[in-house]
């Protein structure tokens, strides 16, 4: 009930301010079970993506999205708790596992899904390589992903800009992409890069991006420590 009157209400704002400009929406299915597979350019991307959707997305989202503090920490903590995000510690284990199972659920009871497969933002504009979680949840629900292109939130809310600037959002759809050829070699590591390339290739077109064979995160490791 709290995520459409947030809809309703904030959504309202955010269309106004930023008046998102939207394609492809009709790749998204009307019913059942769909991974939306985004690529992952600034904190907004987790309002914007979902506002556009008619139907409730459920997606994971970084855990320091639920630990900040003050005014923001407390309006960005009840905004992802509210849509239904579910946190998952980026250094991996069981808490990924487990909100990846948690993912599987929400498939299961045939809603959206929405996940960022690079696991962190971008710290530069470019695609990154992705993880292979898309890949296990789309091989073991046979569930079809989304492509989805956020493709100027970067622009618009840089990294450590805390509010965006004033422009229009832009966001494109791609056609769903089915891995049910696959599913009877889940398990397989070398499927689910494949699986998880494929995606990452469709995003690259949508977007633009140029990409980049390597985990944005080890990236932003090197940048904190040189």
């Amino acid at each position: 009930m709290l995520y459409w009157v947030l809809k309703a209400t904030l959504g309202s704002l955010l269309w106004a301010v930023w008046r998102p400009q939207v394609e492809g929406l009709e790749h998204v299915p009307e019913g059942g079970p769909a991974i939306l597979a985004s690529n992952h350019l600034a904190v907004t991307d987790s309002f914007f993506m979902p506002l556009v959707v008619k139907r409730r997305v459920t997606f994971i989202a970084k855990e320091e999205y639920f630990t900040g503090t003050g005014f923001k920490g407390w309006f960005v903590r009840r905004f992802m708790n509210a849509v239904g995000a579910i946190p998952v510690d980026r250094a991996g284990g069981d808490a990924a596992s487990a909100s990846l199972d948690t993912g599987k659920r929400v498939l299961s009871e045939g809603r959206l899904f929405g996940i960022y497969p690079e696991g962190t933002r971008s710290p530069d504009g470019r695609l990154y390589r992705g993880k292979t979680g898309v890949a296990r949840l789309a091989l073991q629900t046979g569930s079809p992903v989304v492509p989805v292109a956020m493709l100027n939130t970067g622009e618009l809310q840089p990294i450590g800009k805390r509010i965006p600037r004033i422009g229009r959002v832009k966001i494109k759809f791609g056609p769903p992409l089915d891995f049910n050829r696959y599913r009877p070699l889940i398990g397989d590591r070398f499927i689910e890069r494949a699986v998880t390339d494929e995606v990452m290739d469709a995003l690259r077109e949508l977007s633009g991006q140029d990409y980049v064979d390597e985990y944005a995160a080890k990236v932003k490791e090197r940048g904190a420590e040189g």
